[in-house]
């Protein structure tokens, strides 16, 4: 291949890319566009390049948040979603990774058979246990509590399987040291292959944060507070309220996305180097 081709090659793919980028930003542009226009203004932009541009006015971008403030408690939702997604976030990791460490490095009964069940219940739908898990929550008296939004989101069988397929990596010999140099099971655990295993973290953390966000047919079946509802159910309250305001349903929409988008700008590099380690398994 001749390099005035290669060059060439280079360029059209590229440009391509940039194309397929910008249809996927397209709505996210006009979403947040809309936002910081009038009620008018978005119906009038609509068919014109106008549509993916705020308004012309500086002083009427933050209206319609301002009205979306004053009429719904949105602070409650988005600190609600915030605290939901921590907790199962930190809880997702501390429990997958114990997971991990014990599939990989203990040796008992049943382990391989237990593992097996485990990779199995990756190709079960979570709709089809939903009602299961409802009855779990009822029987331990949780519904209507955060903890039931939180619990059943912690443990993941595709999380487990990251952590020990990166723990399967790390050699046998060092864990033997820190054996010899009197660790704990735990310690070795807390202080020695735990922090070694940033890239799968930083994953699992990622993914479980992203999914606590977005979640919202589960919280709208465990819980009946209006007061304890995250930012997905509100949206939807929020569309469902008369008079329904475009420009404020694109900006409860975009507060929603666009703190997901930052997080995934931010993480983009672990994240692939977590995915990477979850398809590299070799025991």
């Amino acid at each position: 291949m001749t390099k005035s081709r290669k060059t060439f090659i280079i360029i059209l793919s590229t440009i391509l890319i940039m194309l397929l980028a910008l249809l996927f930003l397209f709505p996210l542009i006009w979403m947040i566009a809309s936002s910081m226009k009038s009620e008018s203004s978005i119906y009038n932009d609509l068919g014109g390049i106008k549509a993916f541009l705020p308004g012309l006015n500086p002083a009427q971008w933050g209206s319609a948040y301002q009205k979306l403030l004053g009429r719904f408690n949105i602070l409650r939702f988005i600190l609600n979603s915030v605290l939901y997604a921590l907790a199962v976030t930190l809880g997702s990791v501390l429990v997958n990774s114990a997971a991990g460490y014990a599939f990989s490095k203990f040796d008992f009964r049943g382990k391989k058979i237990l593992f097996g069940l485990l990779i199995a219940s990756m190709v079960v739908p979570g709709d089809t246990i939903m009602i299961q898990k409802f009855q779990i929550v009822k029987i331990l008296h949780l519904i209507n509590s955060p903890w039931a939004v939180i619990f059943p989101a912690v443990a993941g069988a595709f999380n487990i399987y990251m952590f020990k397929n990166f723990f399967d990596q790390v050699s046998d010999s060092i864990v033997e040291s820190a054996e010899l140099d009197g660790a704990s099971a735990f310690t070795i655990y807390w202080r020695v292959l735990l922090p070694m295993a940033k890239p799968v973290i930083a994953t699992v953390g990622t993914l479980s944060f992203i999914g606590s966000w977005n979640d919202y047919i589960w919280p709208l079946m465990v819980l009946t507070d209006a007061d304890k509802f995250p930012l997905q159910i509100a949206i939807t309250n929020i569309n469902n309220t008369q008079p329904v305001y475009m420009n404020q349903v694109m900006a409860i929409l975009t507060i929603s996305t666009v703190p997901l988008v930052l997080i995934y700008m931010f993480f983009q590099k672990y994240l692939v180097q977590g995915l990477a380690v979850a398809g590299n398994g070799d025991k």
